[in-house]
């Protein structure tokens, strides 16, 4: 390509875009539907319902410890998609790019993205890339859609939870908001924090496979868990009570958050998951989940009631009880 940096040229749709798109997107995301660089991707319409999902990556900083904006793209994305019970297919990608960033930068995050894609089965089959001036971005912001299918009969989503219901989750609470932060801070803490950003599809099977009363899967991503709680529970018109020793939380994570004064249940995950499943299923829920790599800290941390509805209650490890309100502000901006 010849440029060690992009230049406005990279997005005017010349000579230079198309030595883009072949020596750094095409050489490492090319699959035979992406190879075709046409205008749009064709696509065979599968039998079943299609799930639909698209989401902005602008995290600063871009890369940090247990992934980067590639992977956190194809990871979120493909989640998304995943906890509506679909099996995540497709995603396609836009890139915004800074002028000046580092040619082997984007090519060290598109690399990453294919690798993520291809460990969560999916294929990256269409994209756009744009330039804009220098201070006009921030380095490199992505746009991924993705597409799944949903099996015939299968209903999960967050309408489904209903009182008497279990809620579990699948691993310790606020490890990609915390390593996040203390990246982009540079607090240069002897902590062992790293993001938990992955792929969760393999594990939203295992649970569809095995749990026929599973009701609703959520991934606690902004806001963290008691945003998500809060959303299910107003969606399905319930309350939900939970045990604040039973949530994991990795000590490591629990110490900067009570160092800094941060809630660890507001905070964001990227490969942890919410399962809400009929109480008789939750002991083979729990036990699928930690045979998954994925899910050995999984949690069963409270249930659902039927009043007062939209409400989510906390009973704290002092004795207490207290209502976990969704998360107002923002904490902690361009974590995603």
């Amino acid at each position: 390509m010849g440029q060690d940096r992009i230049l406005l040229d990279h997005g005017a749709g010349g000579k230079a875009s198309a030595d883009l798109v072949a020596e750094v997107f095409a050489r490492h995301l090319g699959n035979p539907i992406l190879n075709d660089l046409d205008d749009a991707a064709v696509l065979e319409a599968p039998p079943g319902r299609l799930a639909v999902s698209t989401d902005s990556f602008v995290v600063d900083p871009i890369f940090f410890p247990g992934g980067d904006i590639g992977s956190l793209a194809v990871h979120g994305t493909v989640n998304d998609v995943a906890m509506r019970g679909a099996k995540p297919l497709y995603l396609t990608a836009g890139f915004v790019l800074e002028e000046g960033l580092a040619v082997a930068d984007l090519e060290r995050i598109v690399a990453s993205m294919a690798r993520a894609a291809t460990e969560a089965g999916v294929a990256i089959i269409a994209g756009d890339t744009k330039v804009v001036g220098r201070g006009q971005a921030d380095k490199v912001f992505i746009n991924t859609t993705g597409i799944g299918l949903i099996p015939d009969g299968l209903q999960i989503g967050a309408h489904r939870a209903a009182p008497g219901d279990a809620v579990l989750v699948s691993g310790t609470m606020g490890d990609h908001g915390v390593t996040i932060m203390a990246t982009r801070e540079g607090l240069g803490l002897e902590a062992p924090l790293s993001s938990d950003s992955a792929s969760l599809n393999g594990l939203t099977s295992a649970l569809i496979e095995a749990c026929p009363g599973l009701k609703t899967l959520r991934d606690p991503t902004r806001g963290g868990l008691a945003t998500a709680l809060n959303e299910i529970a107003t969606a399905s018109g319930v309350a939900l009570e939970l045990n604040e020793e039973a949530i994991p939380m990795d000590p490591a994570v629990a110490g900067v958050c009570e160092l800094l004064g941060l809630d660890p249940l507001f905070l964001a995950n990227e490969g942890k998951l919410i399962c809400i499943v009929e109480d008789t299923q939750a002991d083979t829920a729990l036990a699928v989940m930690r045979e998954h790599p994925l899910g050995q800290n999984a949690a069963l941390i409270g249930s659902c009631g039927a009043e007062p509805q939209g409400r989510v209650w906390l009973n704290t490890a002092v004795g207490g009880r207290r209502v976990l309100d969704m998360l107002s502000g923002e904490p902690l901006p361009r974590i995603c």
